[in-house]
């Protein structure tokens, strides 16, 4: 005995003929994980607030001291001494990078123990150096200037030099790497234009490098900010010394370092912001299409967000 099946006739059951499809609704992955790691971070930061909020902290003295004038005048000197020392080592890298890459043996030799020398010492070493030169050499004399070496050592000077001089050992590498990225083709092409060896290295190979020196020479300018907290050490009156002398006046050593630590924070922010649409710019010739900038990814992600509540919907 078998079973019986009806037949079912062709297209019973169907949406007629020229019916549109009904629309899929997506229904967004829930990732569970994602939410307890949000717990999680969540918890340890009340945790870390709690544990500051508990401590012997007077935090109405940071606000206060914000904006105090000896702050804003170490603030001043901090971005000063950044500036002018990341500027003698980006000048001093492009040279010694050069003379890194040129066949003349004895160039190519001066430029390696150059970067040898300053990039094997601690930078705070290098600073008391030049601080403590008048201890061998009691008198500045070349000739055709003389004067006592304390005279000529001023603070800015020895933290120029430290931090200068060894931001161009680092600087010449960076150089160098960006020099060598770029295809030797350009360098023929530009010599059989009539291009010589000067030209052809500043017209065509640096602007072509750039795109590779540049992240790396705004990563380190950021981190010269915070490394120009060393110059303490030779007395010069930066954003870390102004808050220790008003630390030691009025016995507030945490929250002024807390007061450093937020201008530091602040200084870092702004030339990070200055670097990200300064490598925007360069990539314009390697990139089909340019990252977005910050305020289009809040702006996407505002839009994802409206999309998946209506989805939801």
């Amino acid at each position: 005995m078998t079973d019986k099946i009806d037949k079912v006739p062709a297209g019973a059951g169907s949406a007629p003929a020229g019916t549109p499809p009904e629309a899929i609704k997506a229904i967004p992955v829930r990732h569970y994980g994602r939410w307890v790691a949000a717990v999680v971070v969540a918890a340890l930061l009340g945790l870390l607030g709690y544990a500051f909020a508990q401590g012997n902290v007077r935090w109405a003295t940071v606000p206060e001291k914000l904006f105090d004038p000896s702050i804003l005048s170490g603030l001043w000197h901090t971005v000063l001494i950044s500036v002018a020392s990341m500027a003698l080592g980006l000048v001093l890298g492009i040279v010694f990078a050069i003379m890194r890459l040129s066949k003349n043996p004895v160039t190519n030799t001066v430029a390696w123990l150059y970067i040898w020398i300053f990039r094997g010492t601690p930078v705070y070493v290098q600073l008391l150096i030049w601080f403590s030169l008048a201890l061998i050499f009691p008198v500045f004399n070349i000739g055709f200037y003389k004067d006592e070496m304390t005279d000529v050592m001023t603070p800015f000077l020895a933290a120029l030099l430290g931090l200068g001089l060894n931001e161009g050992a680092y600087m010449a590498e960076i150089v160098r790497a960006g020099i060598q990225s770029v295809d030797e083709g350009q360098t023929e092409a530009a010599h059989a234009l009539g291009m010589s060896q000067g030209k052809t290295m500043r017209r065509v190979i640096l602007p072509q490098s750039m795109r590779v020196i540049i992240p790396p020479t705004g990563n380190e300018f950021i981190n010269m900010l915070k490394t120009s907290s060393l110059v303490v050490a030779v007395q010069y009156p930066d954003l870390l010394r102004a808050a220790q002398d008003i630390a030691s006046t009025s016995f507030a050593v945490m929250e002024m370092f807390f007061v450093a630590s937020i201008w530091y924070l602040v200084l870092t922010s702004i030339f990070s912001v200055g670097q990200f649409y300064l490598e925007r710019h360069y990539a314009k010739g390697s990139l089909r299409s340019l990252p977005p900038t910050p305020w289009q990814k809040v702006k996407a992600n505002l839009s994802s967000l409206t999309n998946r509540k209506a989805v939801a919907k």
